[in-house]
């Protein structure tokens, strides 16, 4: 590897020793993050800004508590999984009631700290290799998961002994549906409110390491699509052994997207059914179990998901999401009415601030992010963040922590109720490039492209083009957050005009465009990315389109092995990483959203199948895949390699043991080293 890929590995892609995972605590006087001592150093440890004074003090650091790193249990490593978490040391953390004190687990082990104070963190009980400690509301007690129960401590074991998992996410929860936890606790801190996950009808899944063959086979449930879901249940635990399950039709709705105490007697819970047309926001009796419908979000073909929605406003109106006519905006509705319009593409609800909304949205060039204030009676909006960039806001009690990013990097502030401000300490890497990628709208359709060129590049020479997309549903390539442009511009300076298309079926542009993936990956994602490279090559007379190269990862090594097997004609080469190859295989919530049950439309299934594509390959194709990867099984890029293999058509394969889908540890730069060589040489 080279100076660029040796850095980039190092520090997680400029991400080590920049503070995350922020929550405000103290009626907004104190926020709370993650962040490891510097840009090499992966062991984030727990912090705490005071904004009465403005100190940082570090409050729980995961090498003075462990010297010697333990072993991370096998349930929270499939957490960390779930949600990209590439850190060591103090993965996350749980604040109590009042924000003055958190608990976290640090391999396997429970520890308490306060916010003030010289001491050190506290050890928890716990009955075993404990995860996802939550405090109730006074931090007298904590609620963990250790081998698939539910314990409190003080206190003891609170789940039944039935085989369930119990105060955890399932698979699809955690993966697709952007609920990582299992558990909750009332507000007056005596109940719980928890999952109950039974996957017996779930097929297993098998990992071997193929470098230790000496160690047993891990194994898994997933929920293949077309196949059976886990079955999952709500209950309410009470301090005396009560237990009372939350009734709602869980055949027709079996998707809990959100759930959580309103009241010390109101549950709030958002389910969806199985194709994500009907998203419903339920009122649930603790003391009964009975359920009553708040709201209903209903879409022809699927409901996006737009967080903080549904919610119910401090008013009581309900707060939905819907599409402007035509489908040209995402919007917000309270009580069913519209309250934003086309100008603004909602993105998130970030919350409550000054009695107003606080919105998360795109009123311009899709790339970029602005943050509003939002009346919800009137719909008047109030900048609070709209320069050029990516604008995000979190809030407390009256307290803002406003990030910016754009191409000179990014800045946190923290505001104050009383106007004081405060910049918690970034220790990354600065970043190696400034990249200013050109940023275009092409074809009929107004397609996001960005275009990143050699620094030293001479007008008026050719150069092969590597398109670096990924092109599926809710993701954005082309954004003007600037991490995501420090591989593409090291591509350039290597000798590439890099190109990334974001094709229909991506988000930010409007509904309309996101939802025409409708029943069918392949034929839109190609048509968009062939159209979309052939317009940039008429702009951009430099680029060659006799040498154009793809690469991708996940969705996008799907479609970078489709454009090699479909269209030779346009595209010379390609590296395919982690590609599912034949989304039959691919898991319920992701897959069935956008193509369907398998046995209700088979023909779209088939449409987007690699498989049969194999014996038509002509041009050079790397294959690679980790062998780990719990996501897509590497079982999908084997069926295509033998496939490819069947049909005696010449291919690379790298498997990589022990590399799960996030590609840690530096083994993203190690396979772009090997990349760029395949390239260099496919298309000199």
């Amino acid at each position: 590897m080279d100076d660029f890929l040796r850095l980039s590995a190092s520090t997680a892609r400029y991400t080590y020793g920049a503070p995350r995972a922020f929550a405000f605590g103290d009626d907004g006087r104190l926020l709370w993050f993650l962040r490891s001592t510097g840009p090499t150093d992966p062991f984030e440890s727990l912090w705490v800004l005071d904004t009465a004074t403005g100190t940082e003090s570090c409050r729980a650091d995961p090498r003075e508590l462990c010297p010697v790193p333990g072993e991370v249990p096998l349930a929270e490593r499939r957490l960390r999984e779930r949600i990209r978490l590439v850190a060591a040391g103090i993965g996350s953390y749980a604040l109590s009631g009042d924000g003055r004190s958190a608990v976290f687990a640090l391999y396997g082990r429970l520890y308490e700290v306060a916010a003030e104070g010289t001491g050190r963190p506290e050890p928890v009980p716990a009955a075993g290799p404990a995860l996802d400690p939550r405090p109730n509301a006074d931090g007298s007690r904590t609620a963990y998961v250790s081998a698939d129960a539910l314990y409190v401590t003080p206190g003891g074991r609170v789940s039944p002994d039935d085989g369930a998992r119990w105060g955890l996410a399932e698979f699809a929860a955690a993966e697709e549906l952007s609920r990582a936890r299992g558990h909750w606790w009332s507000p007056d801190g005596v109940t719980l409110l928890a999952a109950r996950v039974v996957e017996s009808a779930l097929q297993r899944r098998y990992f071997t390491d193929p470098a230790r063959p000496e160690l047993p086979a891990e194994d898994f449930a997933y929920p293949e699509a077309g196949g059976p879901n886990a079955d999952v249940q709500l209950w309410v635990l009470g301090p005396d052994g009560e237990r009372i399950r939350l009734d709602w039709d869980a055949g027709t709705y079996p998707y809990v997207s959100d759930a959580g105490w309103e009241s010390p007697r109101e549950i709030l819970l958002t389910v969806q059914d199985r194709l994500q047309r009907n998203v419903l926001l339920l009122s649930a009796d603790p003391a009964t179990g009975r359920t009553r419908e708040l709201s209903r979000t209903t879409h022809p073909q699927w409901v996006d998901p737009l967080p903080g929605t549904p919610a119910r406003l401090p008013d009581g109106r309900l707060l939905t999401s819907a599409d402007t006519p035509a489908g040209a905006a995402r919007a917000l509705a309270v009580d069913g009415a519209l309250i934003t319009g086309d100008g603004v593409q909602v993105r998130r609800v970030a919350g409550i601030h000054e009695g107003r909304l606080l919105v998360e949205a795109g009123l311009r060039d899709p790339a970029e992010q602005q943050v509003l204030l939002l009346d919800p009676a009137t719909g008047e909006q109030t900048p609070l963040a709209d320069g050029p960039g990516v604008h995000s806001v979190q809030a407390g009690a009256g307290t803002l922590l406003l990030t910016s990013a754009d191409a000179d990097g990014y800045r946190r502030l923290v505001r104050t109720a009383d106007g004081r401000e405060f910049v918690p300490a970034d220790l990354s890497q600065p970043l190696p490039y400034r990249v200013a990628p050109v940023l275009e709208r092409v074809t009929e359709h107004g397609v996001p492209t960005s275009l990143v060129l050699p620094r030293d590049h001479v007008p008026g020479r050719r150069l092969p083009v590597l398109m670096d997309s990924y092109g599926g549903p809710g993701f954005q390539d082309v954004s003007a957050e600037p991490r995501r442009w420090q591989a593409r511009q090291w591509w350039a300076d290597q000798g590439f005009a890099v190109v990334t298309v974001d094709n229909r079926g991506t988000p930010y542009v409007s509904p309309a465009f996101t939802h025409a993936m409708y029943r069918g990956f392949s034929e839109v994602t190609l048509e968009d990315q062939v159209a979309a490279l052939q317009a940039l090559g008429a702009r951009h007379r430099d680029l060659d389109l006799g040498r154009v190269g793809v690469r991708g990862w996940s969705y996008g090594g799907y479609l970078s092995a489709l454009a090699v097997l479909r269209r030779p004609d346009v595209f010379h080469a390609a590296a395919a990483g982690a590609a599912p190859t034949d989304f039959r295989h691919y898991d319920t919530a992701y897959t069935e959203r956008y193509l369907g049950l398998p046995q209700d439309e088979p023909e779209a299934y088939d449409r987007d199948s690699l498989l049969p594509d194999a014996p038509k390959l002509t041009r050079p194709l790397l294959l690679v895949t980790g062998l780990a990867d719990d996501n897509v099984h590497p079982s999908h890029t084997l069926r295509l390699s033998q496939a490819l293999t069947n049909a005696s058509r010449p291919h690379h394969l790298l498997a990589l043991p022990g590399v799960t889908h996030m590609t840690p540890g530096g083994t993203r730069e190690k396979v772009m080293a090997l990349e760029l060589e395949f390239f260099r040489r496919e298309l000199a």
